[in-house]
C-alpha cells in the first residue's frame, strides 16, 4: 500500500485549486463578454435607471 506524503498532497491540492479558480475566472469573463449576452446585460443595466425614482410607499 502506497501512502502519499503530506507535503505532496498539499502541493497537489493547491495546484488543482489554482487551476480550478483560473478556469472558473476565465469562464466568467467569457460569459460576461459573450456577444449573445449583451442584450440581457444592457436590459439589466437600464432597468435600474428606468424604475420609479420616488420613495416607496
Amino acid at each position: 500500500m502506497t501512502f502519499i506524503a503530506h507535503d505532496t498532497l498539499v502541493w497537489l491540492s493547491k495546484s488543482i485549486g489554482l487551476f480550478y479558480l483560473l478556469i472558473l475566472s476565465a469562464a466568467v469573463v467569457v460569459y460576461a463578454y459573450w456577444p449573445a449576452n449583451r442584450k440581457s446585460f444592457e436590459r439589466a443595466a437600464k432597468s435600474i435607471i428606468e424604475g420609479e425614482d420616488r420613495p416607496w410607499g
